[in-house]
């Protein structure tokens, strides 16, 4: 079949810009380029696969895990079914924390992203700032095979650990970040969303913050005399994470930050960092 054929079916059956982002990539050429050469012909195992993608993209699978990458803070990461997909509000995570980091270390940190999934915050930190250690942590053996591909392909030197987030790990840490599962066991999601990435990695409990509490009750013994502690959270949780903060930690210095659509996104904790500087 042609390109000019190929597009045809796949807008009949999804958005143009979505057919010629699929097909780009299987025939590995820009979309921007594909109206140049509609009349290339395409070898039939290519033309199979696009149609495939196409199919199951209008049955409700997302692109990312169709092309099976998703960018994030400028680099390329593998991501399939086993992970959730890499959002821009976890880039504003990551911007945020690089920001502090070089604000208030001066010295290489040792960071630990966990619940890490693909690896995109971890191994994103490891590329800005200057580091001693990075450990990726996550209790999915699965989520961390996908991890490790994104190392390989970083040729990253982060220590991969299959575990539940802090327990039983007695080391200490500059910098702990997380993305954690937020979501509350009957909060309406969409079906995207719902229907394809991991339960494991989306839902936690009936209000969404155990992952929040089991985090937060055994940290100290991570805790370096200085630590930053950055989380994502749900939009309406900024309050009741400050109570279980202030629940195991005391009186800290918290910092709430919203993201570009204005809402809560990220929480900062400065354990023993003194911000007026």
């Amino acid at each position: 079949m042609r390109i000019e054929d190929l597009l045809i079916f796949g807008k009949s059956h999804c958005h143009s810009d979505i057919a010629k982002i699929l097909l780009g990539e299987i025939v590995d050429k820009n979309p921007l380029e594909l109206l140049n050469c509609l009349d290339e012909v395409i070898e039939e195992e290519k033309c199979n696969t696009y149609k495939e993608a196409i199919l199951a993209y209008k049955e409700g699978k997302p692109i990312q895990y169709i092309l099976g990458k998703v960018n994030f803070y400028g680099n390329e990461f593998y991501v399939n079914k086993n992970v959730l997909i890499p959002r821009f509000e976890t880039e504003e995570l990551v911007e945020n924390t690089i920001n502090y980091i070089k604000k208030y270390f001066t010295e290489p940190v040792d960071i630990v992203d966990l619940g890490c999934g693909t690896g995109v915050i971890g191994l994103t930190l490891e590329q800005k700032v200057s580091t001693n250690s990075v450990d990726l942590i996550d209790i999915s053996q699965e989520a961390l095979e996908v991890t490790n591909k994104n190392c390989g392909n970083l040729n990253s030197k982060a220590k991969l650990i299959n575990n539940d987030f802090l327990k039983g790990i007695n080391k200490q840490y500059d910098v702990i970040i997380s993305n954690p599962p937020y979501i509350a066991e009957d909060e309406e999601i969409e079906d995207i969303v719902k229907n394809n990435e991991p339960h494991l990695a989306l839902y936690a409990g009936k209000e969404g913050l155990d992952c929040y509490e089991e985090i937060l009750k055994d940290i100290k013994k991570n805790l370096k005399e200085k630590t930053l502690i950055a989380f994502e959270i749900g939009y309406t949780q900024a309050d009741r994470i400050k109570d279980i903060i202030k629940k195991y930690l005391g009186e800290v210095k918290i910092e709430v930050k919203k993201d570009l659509s204005n809402k809560d996104r990220m929480i900062f904790i400065f354990y023993g960092i003194d911000t007026s500087l």
